[in-house]
C-alpha cells in the first residue's frame, strides 16, 4: 500500500510541478521577449506619462498593446498583478516531488555505493545542505561582484565556477541521476530565492514608496532586472536536469560530471541565442547566431562522445530458458517487484508479471540500463545478456 500511495503522490505532484513551472517559465520568456522587443513610443501622450517602451502585437484574434514606464506610471492602478505565485508553487512542487521521489528512499534512488558509500541520514543532510549552501554562494557572488566594473561578466564566470564546482561534487557523491536532479535543483533553488529575496521585495519597496510619495531607489529596479536575467539562463539548464533522469547514457556516464556541464553550457548559450535575437530584428546589435552554433556544437559532440562503444558481447547460452530468467529475476528484481513491495505495481515473480512486463525488463535492465536501481543488486553483463537472448526468444515462460 505504502508504494501504491507513493506512486499516485510522484504522478500528482510531478502533474502539478510540470503545470507551475510552464506557468513560471513562460511568465518569464515572455517579459524577457517584451524587454527586447519594446520600441520607443510614437504617441506624444504616452511619452508624457512617461512610457519608454511599447509593443504591437496580434494573438487569438485580438490586438494588444503593452508599454513600459520608465519608472511608474503618473497613477498606480488598483489592481495591480504580482508574478510570484508561480515561482514559489514551482519550487514548493518540485521540492516534495524531490522528497517522495529520492529523500523517502535514499538507499535506492539517492546513494551508489559506488560512488560514495555513506548512511542515508548523511546522504540527504548533505545534499539539503547543498541546495542551501549554491544559494547563498551564488547570492555572495552576486553582491560582491555584481556592483563592480564589469560586474555582469564577474558574476557570469563565477557562476559558471559555482555551478562546475557542483557539478563536479554531486556527480562523486550522489548516484549519477540523483546528482544531475540536484544540481538542477540546486540551480532552481537560486532561481526562486531570487523571486523570494530579491526581486518582489525589491518590486514592495518601489510600489510603498510611490504610494507614499517618496522618490524611488533606481538600485530595486537594477538588482531585480539582474536577477531576472539570472533566471532566463537557468532555465534550460534546470530543463535538462529534470529531464535527465530518462535517459542513463548520461547520467551513468564515467565522466557524468563533465557530460552535466557541458549539457549546460549548451542549454545557456541556446538561450542566449533567442534572447538576443529580439533585439537583432530591431537592429540594436550584430545576429547572435555564433551562441546558436556553440550550443549545437555541444550537443553535437556529446552526440559523439556519448556513442556506445563497439566491443563483442558476453558469452550467452544458447538457449535462454524461463528457469534462468527466474533466478536472474529472483536474485536482482524482485525484491522490489516481488509480492512485498510490487514497486511501480510490477510484479515479476509471478508468470502473470513477467508476461505483462516482458519488454519493460527488457527495456529497462538491457536498453537503457536503468535497471536495477543503480545496479544496487550488482547483475552483471552476463545475465542482462541472458535476459536480452530470452526477450529475442520470445520471452518463453516454460
Amino acid at each position: 500500500m505504502e508504494t501504491y500511495l507513493l506512486d499516485w503522490a510522484n504522478l500528482l505532484l510531478r502533474w502539478l510541478h510540470v503545470i507551475v513551472a510552464i506557468a513560471w517559465i513562460g511568465s518569464s520568456f515572455y517579459f524577457v521577449f517584451l524587454d527586447n522587443s519594446l520600441t520607443p513610443p510614437l504617441d506624444p501622450a504616452l511619452r508624457r506619462d512617461g512610457v519608454s517602451g511599447e509593443l504591437w502585437a496580434v494573438h487569438g484574434g485580438g490586438f494588444y498593446h503593452p508599454v513600459k514606464f520608465n519608472l511608474a506610471p503618473p497613477r498606480l492602478p488598483e489592481h495591480l498583478h504580482w508574478f510570484y505565485w508561480e515561482s514559489y508553487a514551482t519550487w514548493l512542487s518540485g521540492f516534495a516531488l524531490f522528497l517522495v521521489s529520492y529523500l523517502w528512499s535514499p538507499s535506492v534512488y539517492l546513494i551508489d555505493p559506488r560512488v560514495m558509500d555513506w548512511s542515508p541520514p548523511a546522504a540527504i543532510a548533505t545534499a539539503l545542505g547543498l541546495l542551501v549552501a549554491f544559494w547563498l554562494l551564488y547570492d555572495a557572488i552576486c553582491r560582491t561582484l555584481g556592483q563592480t566594473r564589469h560586474g555582469d561578466a564577474k558574476v557570469g564566470l563565477a557562476v559558471l565556477g559555482l555551478v562546475c564546482l557542483a557539478s563536479y561534487a554531486a556527480t562523486h557523491w550522489f548516484a549519477g541521476r540523483a546528482a544531475f536532479l540536484l544540481v538542477g535543483a540546486m540551480l532552481a533553488t537560486a532561481m526562486s530565492a531570487n523571486v523570494f529575496f530579491w526581486i518582489i521585495p525589491g518590486q514592495r519597496k518601489v510600489v510603498a514608496a510611490l504610494k507614499a510619495g517618496l522618490p524611488v531607489d533606481p538600485v530595486h529596479g537594477q538588482r531585480g532586472k539582474q536577477r531576472s536575467v539570472h533566471n532566463t539562463y537557468f532555465t534550460l539548464p534546470v530543463l535538462f536536469a529534470m529531464l535527465s533522469n530518462h535517459y542513463s547514457f548520461a547520467y551513468a556516464h564515467p565522466q557524468n560530471g563533465l557530460v552535466l556541464i557541458a549539457m549546460m553550457c549548451a542549454g545557456a548559450a541556446i538561450r542566449q541565442f533567442f534572447v538576443l535575437r529580439h533585439g537583432h530584428k530591431l537592429g540594436r546589435h550584430a545576429h547572435p547566431w555564433p551562441y546558436a552554433v556553440v550550443g549545437v556544437a555541444l550537443l553535437l559532440g556529446l552526440v559523439v562522445w556519448l556513442r556506445p562503444a563497439p566491443s563483442a558481447p558476453p558469452p550467452v547460452p544458447v538457449a535462454a530458458g524461463a528457469a534462468e530468467v527466474r533466478a536472474v529475476l529472483a536474485q536482482r528484481c524482485v525484491m522490489c517487484h516481488g509480492a512485498a513491495s510490487a514497486s511501480k505495481g510490477v510484479r515479476l515473480d509471478t508468470d502473470a508479471g513477467l508476461r505483462q512486463h516482458a519488454q519493460a525488463v527488457h527495456q529497462q535492465a538491457v536498453v537503457t540500463r536503468q535497471m536495477p536501481m543503480n545496479n544496487a543488486t550488482g547483475m552483471t553483463e552476463a545475465e542482462r545478456a541472458l535476459l536480452a537472448q530470452w526477450f529475442r526468444q520470445g520471452a518463453p515462460l516454460e
